[in-house]
């Protein structure tokens, strides 16, 4: 299965809005989780089961928790029962239809 998730803080106290050292601390606990996973500028998408995954998950969040005094969690799943290594698997595939080989 794969999960992409953004959590973010609000009512914290940087006055820039800026969210960077809450999302670093939801990013810590996923890279210590030994998850496969990859994080971009909008989504960190891990992969694993469901009790794996949702562990990580709620970490994160209540990580980024103590920078604020709410957070928002926005969370999106892949669920395909019997593949693994999708967060690579589906780029590939991807990549090898853009190149006109499937």
């Amino acid at each position: 299965m794969l999960f992409a998730f953004s959590v973010a803080p609000s009512g914290g106290d940087s006055p820039d809005a800026s969210v960077h050292d809450a999302v670093a601390a939801a990013v810590r606990i996923v890279r210590d989780s030994g998850l496969p996973h990859r994080t971009d500028a909008m989504f960190t998408t891990i992969e694993g089961d469901w009790d794996e995954c949702m562990d990580v998950i709620k970490r994160a969040t209540e990580a980024v928790g103590e920078y604020g005094t709410r957070v928002s969690l926005v969370l999106k799943a892949d669920i395909r029962p019997g593949h693994d290594g999708e967060l690579t698997g589906k780029i590939e595939r991807l990549e090898r239809a853009l190149e006109g080989e499937e």
